[in-house]
């Protein structure tokens, strides 16, 4: 814990009323935001590009952020740091039945027997119970444990996934792609109707959709889609790359042209 204290240390110098930096002292939990998420983005993409050494760059300042908030809390008399972590510590046990037995006997779980088989299925549905349980004064559904300001497509694996957890999911993948076949037809009708309110509808029902596919297919579509996104820049620059190389102007020539340009930068 030394290397935290020190941390924790900086960041009092930092934040000193008197001798602290104009910056930190003027931070709040709210004003942080967008920088917490970006070192959350840069960490995701660290871990993407398989980098230890900028991975644990990134870790270091997500664990800066953390350590900002706690203070801010605790300047205000809310929380300090051993309150976060007791709590997690607390979380972890609670709901994790099946490796710390419960002094008491827990409704709606699955066997926590230690010497039964149990599945990842059945974990996350006693996680998913044991969590509404907690927040039954609160809550009134699961679902009201995703965070509203997830990417979109995060959001929807997590939404379906919490359904799934209490048995509101189809048994196979046929329906699947019966869905979104349905969902695609739906587009068509509502480009023919005109009804662009209604045509927005539907193109989120058909993300929706996939996004249900990728998560049955254990592919998780954030993932899967930035993936996909820096395929087609790197293909593009390429493109962009013969295209200079052949005094081509991209703007200035059909599709056809650049998709002969695109199939040479598949090969590559």
């Amino acid at each position: 814990m030394n290397k935290i204290e020190d941390l924790e240390k900086i960041l009092r110098q930092l934040r000193d009323p008197e001798k602290g930096c104009p910056w930190d002292k003027k931070q709040t939990s709210l004003s942080l935001i967008p920088n917490f998420i970006e070192e959350v983005y840069e960490a995701v993409e660290a871990i993407e590009d398989s980098d230890d050494t900028h991975l644990c760059e990134e870790l270091g300042d997500i664990l800066l952020h953390i350590i900002f908030q706690t203070h801010i809390a605790e300047d205000s008399g809310k929380f300090d740091l051993s309150d976060v972590i007791g709590k997690v510590v607390q979380k972890l046990i609670r709901r994790h039945p099946h490796i710390f037995p419960p002094d008491e006997p827990t409704e709606n779980l699955v066997s926590l027997d230690p010497e039964s088989q149990i599945s990842v299925s059945d974990v996350k549905l006693n996680w998913e119970n044991i969590k509404l349980a907690e927040k039954k004064d609160s809550r009134v559904s699961v679902l009201e444990g995703v965070p509203r300001n997830l990417p979109a497509l995060i959001q929807a694996h997590r939404i379906q996934e919490k359904a799934a957890a209490i048995g509101f999911d189809w048994d196979s993948i046929e329906p699947v792609f019966d869905k979104i076949n349905e969902e695609i037809e739906e587009v068509k009708a509502e480009i023919k109707s005109g009804d662009r309110a209604a045509l927005v509808d539907e193109v989120g029902d058909l993300f929706f959709a996939v996004v249900n596919l990728s998560r049955m297919l254990k592919v998780d579509a954030e993932t899967a889609l930035r993936q996909s996104n820096e395929k087609f820049k790197k293909r593009f620059m390429i493109v962009e790359q013969l295209a200079l190389q052949k005094g081509i102007v991209m703007s200035e020539v059909g599709l056809e042209v650049l998709d002969e340009l695109w199939e040479i930068a598949k090969k590559v």
